[in-house]
């Protein structure tokens, strides 16, 4: 019964956390399709992407992956997947590479530390203070390591959320910069440039890298609310069943406990009489 009533109360604790993570990440989403289509437009307008440094592509011989995962567990298979994932990934993608891993959050970071892939340690407690500033710092170090060419690739891999009962793992590539499909793709626009296009370029790319990896990061923490209202919810289902069986089981042995004291006293009364 405790653990029955542990699970719902963990429940409702993930309820309240995920309604706050949805609000951000629905207030989200816009603003970073529509920034990074106006990009996506401007860079079209003319040379497109040769002139800028963070959409160079170089021969990929150091990759820096970064799994988001969860501080803590009890969410399903939420951290697993991601793991599962970046892993395949090494393997299918980038094996013979030099492989380096920025893990976001305890769970990847007590997984890769066990590894003998190089770890970065300095931003895997983002979500213990979830915010923009936080997580700025870590884009801006895989930014500055793909300028100094020490990666020449870097790839996302997180949870998207889409609803409670449903994350969609994804493995994006975040640096090089790669044309946007669906909303965020570019269309034709005459577009007035000031002061330069070379200035807002250098502008707007850093800002949209960085908005493009906080939402990665706001969608992983929406989905590990979603997955842990759904795991608790049917770990109380479960806790249920199984009081239903043991309350069972409890009066059938009951039963058959008081029956055989039944037959025992009977059996005494007739040898008594018989007697």
């Amino acid at each position: 019964m405790s653990t029955q009533q542990i699970t719902k109360a963990m429940k409702m604790v993930s309820a309240a956390k995920l309604r706050r993570a949805q609000e951000k990440i629905v207030q989200m989403r816009p603003y970073s399709q529509k920034l990074t289509a106006i990009l996506n437009n401007v860079s079209a307008a003319s040379e497109g992407d040769s002139d800028i440094v963070f959409a160079a592509k170089r021969e990929v011989k150091k990759v820096l992956l970064i799994p988001v995962t969860s501080d803590k567990g009890l969410c399903g298979a939420f951290n697993t997947n991601i793991l599962k994932a970046t892993n395949l990934s090494i393997k299918e993608q980038f094996e013979g590479a030099e492989i380096t891993v920025l893990p976001l959050g305890k769970k990847a970071y007590e997984y890769y530390k066990k590894s003998n892939y190089q770890v970065i340690d300095t931003y895997f407690t983002v979500f213990q203070q979830l915010n923009f500033d936080v997580v700025k710092e870590a884009a801006s170090f895989a930014m500055d390591g793909f300028l100094a060419a020490d990666y020449d690739q870097v790839v996302l891999v997180f949870n998207e959320f889409k609803n409670v009962a449903t994350q969609v793992v994804r493995v994006e590539q975040f640096l090089p910069m790669a044309p946007q499909e669906g909303e965020a793709a570019a269309t034709e626009t005459d577009y007035l440039l000031e002061p330069s296009r070379t200035y807002i370029i250098e502008e707007l790319v850093p800002i949209s890298l960085r908005i493009q990896f906080y939402k990665a990061v706001l969608e992983s923490n929406a989905s590990e609310h979603g997955a842990r209202m759904t795991a608790m919810d049917k770990a109380t289902e479960n806790a249920g069943e199984l009081l239903k069986e043991l309350k069972l089981m409890y009066n059938r042995t009951r039963q058959a406990a008081i029956t055989n004291e039944i037959l025992e006293i009977v059996a005494g009364a007739n040898a008594l009489a018989g007697k």
